[in-house]
């Protein structure tokens, strides 16, 4: 009876076992998807600061019956510059958005927004990081999905995508307004 020698089996068994364990993790809906305690609560308070001509948008304007975005984000952000094409689509569907710039230089914030034009109905500066750490952020960007009472029905951490809108901001928008 022949003898089966270890060395030969173990490696193959090991790669299967880590095959297996890897296919199952890919299975997960996102697997990259931070969970926020803040989906279904109430959006946090928010103290800003002007940035630009006009008064930072407050606690009212984020519980004023429309469906609303709300986006971190700053101008030495990557990500950021990635993703405000699409943040700019949406504004011209007609999505109120509310940026919330991120520990930036204001100069440096206005002249991005110069460059790439400005999609937010509404604009403030969170220059200590106080207001984001009452929202949970991890870092930018990152957009928020508010009902019009003020209910955040989505956190998206991270850049959005042509796949993240189809898959993740649209259903959450649909899902505010039927609230």
């Amino acid at each position: 009876m022949p003898r089966i020698n270890l060395l030969m089996v173990a490696p193959p068994a090991i790669f299967f076992g880590l095959a297996t364990l890897f296919y199952i993790g890919m299975q997960r809906e996102d697997p990259n998807a931070l969970r926020s305690a803040r989906e279904g609560q109430p959006a946090p308070a928010v103290a800003l600061t002007q940035l630009g001509p006009e008064q930072p948008f407050t606690n009212e304007t984020l519980r004023d019956g429309e469906v609303k975005l709300v986006n971190y984000w700053a101008s030495w952000c990557a990500p950021c510059r990635a993703e405000h094409p699409l943040l700019t689509e949406l504004a011209e569907e007609g999505l109120p958005i509310y940026g919330i710039n991120y520990k930036d230089d204001p100069e440096k914030a206005l002249a991005f927004l110069d460059e790439l034009g400005d999609p937010y109905a509404g604009l403030g500066a969170d220059f200590t990081g106080r207001t984001a750490l009452d929202w949970g952020l991890y870092g930018v960007p990152e957009t928020y999905v508010l009902a019009g009472d003020g209910t955040v029905m989505l956190r998206f951490a991270g850049p959005l995508t042509e796949d993240v809108m189809v898959r993740r901001i649209r259903p959450a928008l649909d899902a505010a307004a039927a609230r």
